[in-house]
């Protein structure tokens, strides 16, 4: 298709997911409030299932394809992605953030083991069934030790009532994020289309829309969170989307379909991520407050990753 195509598929699909991201952290702060439910928790399990939606399915399609490259990179490209830039961001858009150690220790130390048994996993080249569903199975731990260990006290502003019962919240939320999935979608792969256009290299586009593609749904619904004030939310997402890409997201492909990858690039870029979100969580948990040197910080870990996957590419 042509550029002036593109042009407005990136804009139509951005458009999409910035409305529709609205409405999902709406009717999920609403949601929390009537449950009595903590922000900072429907963020870290039920908004990081939602916005992980395409990396889940973007797993199980690449192992049904013969294709387990795509989906370890995909998945540990998102939990770098997230861990870096995207909470990087959260100062830039919404000023200094103050931060509870027990909830980013805890998070930070899951994801670090969930990605440390992923490289025990790929040691040899081959993601197993078994291997799958111990992921899986790691995913359902950890979600288990957040809501028994982690304390819901990061403040969040008021919500207006939604005058809805509860089951209908629950779809108006899914409703929601889908939409936030299907328009960011729309509008990285016509990113990805228009730097192909211009001639970028193969390799550039490919890591851009494997770090950067599947990661849009939460950047766009934890900047609309920072924009109502649902801090609790938008740290609770950031953080549980990279447990949930580290564990559940690798893990679902497998369990399909085992299969091959390549060794070298998936243990250089495990690695790398592992060390990141150290860095990431003992930076935060220490400093228990967000602002604009930790975000640069944040930011800078991301973009060495450039260099890192290229020297190792």
């Amino acid at each position: 298709m042509g550029l002036a195509v593109q042009v407005f598929l990136f804009v139509g699909g951005l458009l999409v997911a910035l409305i529709a991201s609205d409405w999902a952290v709406g009717y999920t702060r609403a949601l929390a409030a009537h449950l009595g439910a903590p922000a900072f928790l429907v963020g870290a399990v039920l908004v990081s299932i939602g916005t992980d939606l395409p990396e889940i399915t973007n797993s199980i399609a690449a192992h049904l394809q013969g294709q387990p490259d795509v989906n370890v990179g995909d998945s540990l490209g998102s939990t770098l992605t997230q861990s870096t830039l995207v909470l990087g961001l959260f100062p830039f858009a919404a000023g200094a953030i103050v931060l509870v150690r027990r909830q980013v220790g805890i998070i930070s130390l899951l994801t670090l083991g969930g990605v440390g048994l992923v490289l025990v996993f790929i040691r040899d080249g081959f993601l197993s069934r078994w291997e799958g569903i111990a992921l899986v199975a790691a995913w359902g731990g950890a979600t288990w030790a957040v809501l028994k260990l982690v304390p819901a006290v990061l403040p969040d502003a008021p919500v207006a009532e939604v005058r809805l019962s509860v089951p209908r919240q629950v779809i108006a939320i899914l409703l929601a994020l889908g939409l936030v999935g299907f328009g960011a979608t729309v509008a990285v792969r016509a990113l990805v289309q228009l730097a192909e256009l211009a001639g970028v290299p193969e390799f550039l586009v490919a890591f851009f829309g494997a770090s950067l593609g599947t990661s849009a749904p939460e950047l766009v619904v934890d900047l609309a969170a920072l924009r109502q004030g649902a801090f609790a939310i938008a740290i609770g997402d950031a953080l549980g989307s990279s447990l949930v890409d580290a564990t559940l997201s690798i893990g679902a492909g497998p369990i399909v379909r085992p299969g091959a990858l390549s060794r070298s690039l998936a243990l250089s870029a495990g690695l790398y991520s592992f060390a990141a979100v150290a860095i990431v969580g003992g930076t935060l948990a220490l400093r228990r407050k967000h602002d604009r040197r930790s975000g640069a910080l944040l930011l800078a870990l991301y973009g060495i990753s450039y260099l890192v996957l290229f020297r190792y590419r």
